[in-house]
């Protein structure tokens, strides 16, 4: 609300922009700014003896999130026409204006079907993804995964195969309502007899969009070398232990597209 200043006019009070913003920002979203921005609030305030630049910076940061965690509303969400607050299913144009995209691939000493065989009995991840930490299997076609996550703790959300070609490929998307939206596959090219090129093409929209991705990043977190390092160690696992895959464990049905 304005109070008029002209002392010709009788005193007047309009409408401006000092009225509450209608939220844009989603519950999970608005806790995890919470718990994000405090944190980094909190590194600012012991930076700033010895890293006066970087504390204040990180201050202002951790403030910022704490507002649109408090207040449920995002200047720049508003300007960019974003809105998480309806817990809609992510669209194409939001993993392209908040999204995270990651593609890495890793060669591996074992043939094509005992990949794929390790990898499509998803309870086998966690074994090797250092980030992962369990998957549920649901139903043949859904699963739940719960993951560590830099600054936030633990998140989890539920996921459903949208293709799966044996030895070939597998297609995957967040449920509605999930998280952390993500969508990805995973290819299987065999490269002669015992040797297969393992390909991950992942999606995702972080908690806190791209800024929560770039606070991550500050913190060693950075999501292509982490994929990189799981495919590592998937290659050392399934390397060690031949024959040590899917194949020897209850397995879902595969459901295809």
């Amino acid at each position: 609300m304005t109070l008029t200043t002209d002392p010709t006019l009788p005193l007047q009070i309009t409408e401006d922009q000092s009225k509450p913003h209608e939220q844009n920002v989603g519950s999970k979203e608005r806790l995890y700014s919470g718990l994000g921005g405090a944190a980094l609030a909190y590194l600012g305030m012991k930076a700033l003896r010895h890293l006066p630049l970087f504390g204040l910076g990180s201050a202002v940061a951790g403030g910022f999130m704490l507002y649109r965690a408090a207040t449920g509303y995002c200047g720049l969400y508003a300007k960019l026409g974003i809105d998480t607050a309806g817990n809609k299913a992510a669209q194409p144009e939001d993993y392209f204006e908040r999204g995270v995209h990651v593609e890495q691939s890793y060669l591996i000493d074992q043939p094509v079907e005992d990949v794929y065989a390790f990898w499509r009995d998803f309870t086998n991840l966690p074994k090797v993804m250092q980030h992962l930490e369990k998957v549920e299997l649901l139903s043949p076609r859904r699963s739940r995964w719960t993951a560590k996550a830099p600054l936030f703790g633990q998140v989890s959300w539920e996921a459903e195969i949208i293709r799966d070609l044996p030895n070939q490929l597998i297609a995957w998307k967040s449920v509605e309502h999930s998280t952390i939206a993500n969508a990805g596959t995973v290819r299987f090219e065999r490269r002669g007899e015992n040797q297969t090129d393992v390909r991950v093409i992942l999606d995702y929209i972080p908690p806190a969009g791209k800024l929560g991705a770039a606070l991550a990043q500050l913190m060693g977190h950075e999501p292509s070398q982490t994929i990189r390092h799981d495919l590592r160690d998937l290659k050392m696992n399934l390397e060690s232990h031949p024959k040590h895959n899917g194949t020897h464990s209850a397995s879902p049905e595969n459901p295809r597209m």
